[in-house]
């Protein structure tokens, strides 16, 4: 574990080396930024969008909480969402989960955990969406590694029905909205590959917000 003054150490050892590679680099982030991609993942310290992606500072918009969720009642992953379309104008936005997710493992257990039920309630609606397909899954760790999975494609489904997108990709067709999963034990970052397509015909005439447009 590093203490905190090494923290400014690394700092300082940083910035030395992209000055070395790039004399202007800190003056060309100055002038603003341009990401192509909006990355909503969990808080989790093992699970950073810029290492997963080898992407460099100003490549990438991220926002992160507990479980990589995008309530429908949450200001502010909402208010992250329409910056990023609205001023950003990124052209994809990522909803990356990550195996061993301990947001996702305690929301399946039946117990009190105070400020955090309401916001893991989220993950249990999920479950409560799944639970057919979820409950005939013998083993636990693949239970639990799914309901990861159906957490981000639900969580798409819910940037989907947001208007903001809904104006920009009639508008423009875009942001393209990805499911991702992060499995940390070998590292490897895997796209759900989900098929909105199918998705969105079983739920577009509840949340199309664009039908008299």
């Amino acid at each position: 574990m590093f203490t905190y003054d090494q923290i400014f150490e690394n700092n300082k050892r940083w910035l030395e080396e992209k000055k070395r590679t790039d004399a202007e680099f800190f003056e060309k982030l100055s002038k603003g930024q341009t990401p192509k991609y909006l990355f909503i993942g969990c808080s989790d310290s093992r699970v950073t969008a810029e290492d997963l992606m080898g992407a460099e500072p100003g490549d990438v918009f991220v926002h992160r909480n507990i479980a990589n969720l995008v309530p429908n009642n949450d200001s502010n992953s909402a208010s992250v969402i329409e910056y990023a379309v609205n001023y950003l104008h990124v052209e994809n936005i990522v909803v990356c989960g990550h195996y061993f997710c301990g947001g996702v493992k305690a929301a399946m257990e039946s117990r009190d955990l105070g400020v955090l039920n309401p916001w893991l309630r989220n993950i249990r609606d999920v479950y409560r969406l799944h639970k057919k397909e979820l409950n005939l899954i013998e083993d636990d760790t693949e239970k639990y590694n799914r309901l990861v999975e159906l957490n981000v494609q639900e969580q798409c489904v819910n940037i989907i029905k947001m208007a903001v997108i809904q104006k920009s990709y009639l508008k423009d067709r875009i942001p393209q909205v990805h499911g991702w999963v992060f499995d940390v034990s070998i590292g490897q970052l895997i796209d759900l590959k989900i098929n909105f397509t199918e998705i969105l015909h079983s739920i577009q005439e509840i949340y199309d917000l664009t039908k008299d447009n």
